[in-house]
């Protein structure tokens, strides 16, 4: 008989380890999550999952549930926390709809190389291959949309696949990783004991490279850096900065990773990406050598392959990356570095800087440049008009007046090149955006990045055609207390392509224009608090009332549809192109 005093479970023998217990397969996947450290967790319930979710009721006061409104939202929410944290974001979808839904945010993941786990319900294993309700074969449906889609299709396997889901989701080149769970695996009862939490693998630089860098960097004349990529720290990001301040060297930041490097900085050159300075351009096409951290050059940061030649560039390029696959995929380097960003940025830390590098001016000119770009080179609002609101204005008020570690997303619009222009990025991880392009992603991350944090302040910044994929999400926010602060610019019509048709078929417009809803109205109708900024003085204390409202807050932004961009109108890209006929 069982000693009634005892503190010892039950199923422990006198001697010698404990045993495992039998469990669901249900419980024993979310007893994984608790094991590799999960605190958050975003879904769409589903019946194909059911004894999970049973089991997360279980665990209800270590992993806070949040439920979507839709399938792709709970994604884009898991992606978005796996960018802001480095840990990865978890997803609960369900079949079919559910995991076709959600892998625009997969694809996103992948993209921008954010640790995340998609988990799918699946059918049951003796309903495979009949086309049962809802099935979907997830191995060729996600296969080139992750790292690794696996099905676990035996119950005491569950902790080895959950740990390689983890473990791969981190090391090397982050990303999503996609697990299929058949429906009565995750009620098979198995006594099998949990697996050991995760640990981040990473490559670091052999020194003979670091030296033969070194070397490289001293004797350029006009050296550049491009920072990008996934896999930082906050560590690895102050370590980076003290390099590239201590070599006296000029940096921007890849497409949508401005904040890797404190926009502050005086050496800070710009952001290299759409609607890149030409003068910064023109300062990456004349380098004589290019130190690109972190970044895969792609399109959006080379400008369509044009700021470096394909293959062989005429930079001496040295190319650093997590991944060896993506080490001479596009461009052939003179030196490729394959390591993780922390551990090159400790090792590059230690090099002992030249005394007096040549090219030191230029590294002044280039901040120079950045300022200008900023200021001098802003033509303002389409015709002088005042009655409308500027953009700018927006943006640098919001810089003003909101904390300095202020959390700011949005997806893909033109809406977004004002900040990506006028905005300083004052630190790691104030900037959550898709460098995929990906719509519908502003909403939910900003969701995503209260969860991870309540205490900071985050903003939600988004086109109209943006905000209507994802804005349902609105209800989520209000639900859970989550105060962020959506923006809506409101140009009725899809900007981004609107544009590309003046430059391209000049007056044939179809297909881009929509009616959107009262979106202040729309949003009180949620329980948010909602209102509408037609001028630029309005802005200001719309923006002060939204962060004292006490609950999610909406601002709809009204503004000349012919201000496409900070640069040019759409009249101006209409007329450029007729003449051309």
């Amino acid at each position: 008989m069982n000693n009634p005093n005892s503190s010892a479970p039950a199923s422990r023998p006198a001697s010698g380890p404990a045993q495992p217990v039998a469990r669901s397969g249900g419980q024993v996947l979310i007893d994984q999550l608790v094991v590799h450290g999960v605190r958050h967790a975003f879904c769409v319930p589903g019946e194909s999952y059911l004894e999970a979710l049973d089991a997360l009721y279980g665990v209800r006061e270590q992993i806070e549930l949040i439920v979507a409104r839709q399938d792709g939202g709970a994604a884009f929410m898991a992606a978005a926390y796996g960018k802001l944290t480095g840990k990865p974001g978890i997803a609960f979808v369900t079949r079919g709809p559910g995991a076709t839904n959600a892998s625009i945010a997969v694809h996103t993941a992948f993209q921008d190389s954010d640790p995340m786990i998609l988990l799918v319900g699946q059918v049951a294993s003796d309903q495979v291959e009949r086309e049962a309700f809802q099935e979907v074969d997830y191995r060729r449906m996600f296969g080139p949309l992750c790292k690794w889609v696996a099905q676990i299709d035996r119950a005491d396997r569950i902790p080895e696949y959950v740990q390689q889901a983890f473990q791969k989701a981190v090391s090397g080149r982050p990303g999503p990783v996609v697990l299929a769970l058949p429906e009565d695996m995750l009620t098979q009862m198995v006594s099998v004991p949990d697996a050991l939490p995760f640990r981040v693998v990473q490559a670091a630089p052999r020194q003979e490279d670091m030296l033969q860098l070194k070397a490289m960097l001293e004797g350029a004349q006009r050296p550049m850096v491009i920072l990008g990529g996934a896999g930082w720290n906050a560590q690895g990001i102050a370590d980076i900065r003290a390099f590239i301040e201590a070599f006296d060297l000029p940096a921007g930041c890849a497409f949508r990773f401005q904040d890797l490097l404190d926009n502050r900085s005086s050496h800070y050159a710009g952001d290299v990406g759409i609607g890149i300075n030409p003068a910064l351009a023109q300062r990456v096409r004349e380098a004589d050598v290019l130190l690109t951290v972190g970044a895969r050059l792609g399109e959006m940061t080379t400008s369509g392959y044009t700021l470096l030649t394909v293959p062989t560039p005429s930079q001496t390029l040295i190319h650093v990356h997590n991944d060896p696959n993506e080490l001479g995929r596009v461009y052939h380097a003179a030196l490729y570095i394959a390591s993780g960003m922390n551990e090159f940025a400790k090792m590059a830390r230690a090099l002992p800087p030249p005394v007096q590098p040549v090219y030191a001016v230029r590294t002044r000119a280039a901040r120079a440049d950045y300022e200008a770009w900023q200021t001098s080179a802003y033509k303002g609002m389409p015709g002088g008009r005042t009655d409308q609101v500027d953009l700018r204005e927006v943006v640098l008020e919001m810089e003003r007046s909101l904390p300095v570690d202020t959390i700011f997303t949005n997806c893909a619009g033109n809406f977004a090149s004002w900040m990506h222009r006028f905005h300083r990025y004052t630190g790691f991880r104030t900037q959550l955006a898709p460098s995929s392009g990906s719509m519908g992603y502003g909403v939910p991350a900003a969701i995503a990045a209260k969860v991870a944090d309540r205490r900071r302040t985050v903003v939600s910044y988004n086109g109209d055609g943006c905000y209507m994929m994802n804005g349902q999400e609105l209800a989520t926010a209000v639900h859970y207390g989550l105060n962020v602060i959506f923006i809506i610019v409101n140009n009725g019509m899809f900007g981004t392509i609107r544009m590309h048709q003046e430059r391209e078929h000049p007056g044939r417009v179809h297909g881009t224009a929509f009616t959107n809803p009262d979106f202040p109205a729309l949003a009180r109708a949620y329980g948010a608090h909602g209102e509408r900024v037609t001028t630029t003085a309005e802005f200001a204390p719309a923006l002060a009332r939204a962060r004292d409202a006490g609950k999610p807050a909406l601002i709809e932004i009204c503004i000349d549809p012919n201000a496409i961009t900070p640069g040019t109108t759409l009249e101006a890209l209409r007329e450029a192109a007729l003449k051309k006929q």
